[in-house]
This record gives structure tokens, sequence and C-alpha cells, in this order.
């Protein structure tokens, strides 16, 4: 465990868990007394509150650390951004590939229904992984007998969603990694398929899924391709954020139609291979010229509101926390501290063990 490179972080977890708390209490029971009732209010009311915690993970990134996210995109794209419902299809880079997307959604007013398919522990995790869980992330096997019903009914659970919402799916399956990236160069190779340098090789059978399912009522899938700076000195990870060290992602999104896609599943599944093979040449074009050929969307500052919602929960946490302290004896105070402080050392090894990349074999870049 790296205790030197998040202990500076430590607070932040700390104020992250202690929101989170509230936050989890406020959706248990508001999902035992206003779901059985109204499904929609439950939605509205755990999608403002669930928010909550998103900020302070969007402030982390932003204020805390200066991460920067750079969108680049067509007007007519970013008018519609927001206002209706959308799946993402990204790259997977890193462990923050979420989180920028977050920041995305908060930009245009819907973090509070950003939603992804992600591995199933990732409900386990504390407080953030039983947030996701009320806020109706998919939660996959990774094996797609288990895998197929699942999505088909929370796909269907989605069509009285009462906020356009945006559902990210990583059709790539897993993070790129060198080790994963000569699998894929050498799979590409067997099959005669060009071959890739900055993805992998997407499986579409969730992407086929999700466009069967939801093109009734999504009225577009964003491609989403997700660049990290070469020359940066650092990558964009949870731990990155956490030691404050400031780094920057472009971002390049194009719309497409769901209703102009191909209607068989095998036409699906072609159009997603082509659009890694589009997303691959066009990372190389930014890795040669450090940008994309779309102008960049700007007018973006750091979220106030994000801020905001931080501070008060700090206030929250450091008055609190002082009154009950203040009725405790001295050895009961330190007790609790050591307590507090383990607990919270604990829940940052945890994330920061389940984001951690296993060992690699190809070290090559």
């Amino acid at each position: 465990m790296e205790i030197g490179g998040f202990v500076g972080g430590i607070p932040i977890i700390g104020i992250f868990i202690f929101t989170g708390i509230l936050v989890n209490l406020i959706q248990v029971i508001c999902y035992i007394t206003i779901r059985p009732v109204s499904k929609s209010k439950f939605r509205r009311i755990n999608g403002a509150v669930a928010e909550l915690l998103w900020l302070e993970v969007v402030w982390m990134m932003e204020w805390w650390s200066g991460f920067e996210v750079k969108l680049h995109t067509d007007i007519k794209t970013f008018q519609l951004m927001g206002k209706e419902h959308a799946i993402l299809m990204p790259n997977h880079v890193s462990d923050s590939d979420t989180f920028v997307t977050w920041i995305l959604a908060r930009r245009v007013g819907c973090l509070r229904s950003a939603l992804s398919i992600v591995k199933k522990t990732t409900k386990y995790l504390p407080v953030f992984g039983w947030s996701t869980w009320f806020s109706e992330f998919i939660f996959v096997d990774r094996n797609w007998a288990n895998d197929e019903s699942k999505l088909k009914s929370s796909f269907e659970a989605l069509k009285d969603f009462p906020r356009p919402f945006w559902m990210t799916i990583f059709v790539e399956g897993t993070r790129l990694t060198p080790d994963k990236l000569s699998e894929a160069q050498a799979f590409a190779s067997s099959k005669g398929y060009p071959i890739p340098n900055n993805v992998l090789i997407p499986k579409t059978k969730g992407i086929i899924t999700a466009v069967q399912s939801l093109r009734s009522f999504v009225p577009a899938i964003y491609d989403v391709t997700i660049a990290v700076p070469k020359n940066q000195p650092y990558f964009p990870t949870l731990l990155t954020f956490l030691k404050m060290q400031p780094c920057k992602v472009n971002v390049h999104i194009k719309r497409y139609s769901t209703k102009d896609l191909p209607e068989s599943d095998q036409g699906i599944a072609q159009w997603c291979r082509n659009r890694f093979i589009a997303k691959d040449a066009l990372l190389d074009q930014f890795a040669a010229t450090g940008t994309f050929e779309e102008d960049e969307i700007t007018g973006f500052r750091r979220s106030v509101k994000s801020l905001i919602v931080t501070v008060i929960f700090t206030i929250l946490l450091v008055v609190g926390g002082w009154i009950y302290f203040q009725k405790l004896s001295t050895w009961w105070r330190y007790t609790i501290s050591a307590t507090i402080i383990g607990i919270v050392a604990i829940v940052a090894h945890i994330f920061i063990e389940f984001t951690k990349l296993p060992p690699q074999k190809n070290k090559a870049a």
C-alpha cells in the first residue's frame, strides 16, 4: 500500500465517507418508504441525493488535483448533450474514465443521471458501491450467460426514467494495458482485422443488446474518444488525484442517431468494430498533433457547486466532530480518533487496490 501516496488524501476520503454514510442512509429510507409508492419520485430524490456524493468526486478532481477535461465536438451535439437520453461508448484507458464522463455530465446538467455498466464487485465498495446500486448502475459478471438477461431487464426498466440519462458502456471490457493491447493485436492479426495501436477489440454483445433494447426511447449514441497527452508527467488515476498531481485529458464526441444504426445484430456489431477502427485512427492523429480536428468547446470553469457542497459537508464534519469530542474524556478522544483514521485508511486502501492494474508482463507502452 502506497502510504506516502495517499496520506494527503485521507481527509478527502474521510469527507467522502462521512457524506456517503448520510447519503446511503437517506437512500435506504427513501427506498423503503417512497419507492413502493412512486418509483419516479424515488428516482428524482435519489438522483438529487447521490449527486451530492458525485460532486465531491468532481471537486477532488477539479479543485484538489487540478484535473482538466477538454471537450471537442460539434455545436449541434453539444447543444443536445444533457437534454436527451444517450448511450456513451468510450474507449477505456484508465480507472478515471467513468469520472471523466461525470465531469462532462456535470457541465451539461445530467450528473445525477449519469449511469454506467460496471463489474459486479463494484457494488460492494463501501459508500460508493452502495450508492451506485440505489442509482441503478448495471452490475455484470462478465459472463454472457449470466449477463444477457440482466442487461435486458435493466435496460427495459429505464423506459420510464424521469430525467435524460447517460448510460456508459465500456465495450472493450477492460482497461487498455500493454498486455491487453498485445493480445488484441495478435487477435486482430489472426482474424485479418486492422491491427490497433491505441484500443482493444470491442466485445459487441453488450452494445448490441443496449442498442436493440434502448433504441425505441434513446435517440443517440455518443462515440466518445478519451485521449491522454503523452508529454504530461502524470497519468489520470484515482491515486494521481489523491496525490494532487495535475493532469488533463482531451475528449472527442461524435453523435450517432440510434435510428440510423443497422437493424440486425450483425450490422450493429460491425458498426461498433468500425467505430473502434476510426477511434484508433483518431488517437493516432491526436498523438501526432496533440489535438482533435473539431474545435474545443471552451467556456468551462471548475464546478462551483462541487466546491460549495464539499465545503458545507466539511464544515458539518469538523464542527459536529468538535462538539462531540468536547463531551469525551481524553482517552476516548484518542481512541475514537485512532479508530476513525484507521477506518478511513482501510477504505482508501480498498479503493486504491480495487482500481489498481494487475502486474504487467509486457512493460512496453
